[in-house]
């Protein structure tokens, strides 16, 4: 295993959870009120579903909430970029490594 990876997995296994080095508020704001969104819309497809509505309508439902998803998703890269990513590059060397085995883990991941 690599050496960055190593330094990864052991900050993933501490038992306390991993926080953000930094959140813009309204950044954050708007990515809860796009969730609260998105879960309604998925309580909403449920419904569909139950009530035998058009496959169409459901798949177009499915859509949408993917995208949204997506939106929250690049907000949340955009913050990790600017302010865990920016932290651990300026923390040293192992911590950089570390970060850059990370993210690109999470392009090719996330690019699916």
């Amino acid at each position: 295993m690599h050496e960055s990876h190593r330094v990864l997995n052991v900050v993933e296994d501490e038992s306390e959870p991993r926080k953000a080095h930094g959140v813009d508020p309204d950044i954050k704001a708007r990515n809860l009120k796009r969730l609260r969104r998105i879960e309604g819309q998925v309580r909403g497809i449920q419904k569909m579903v139950e009530e035998d509505r058009y496959c169409g309508d459901i798949m177009t439902q499915i859509s949408s909430v993917h995208e949204a998803l997506r939106a929250v998703g690049r907000e949340l890269m955009r913050n990790h970029l600017k302010h865990c990513a920016t932290h651990a590059i300026h923390s040293g060397p192992e911590e950089a490594n570390a970060m850059y085995d990370e993210l690109v883990e999470m392009m090719y991941k996330h690019s699916r």
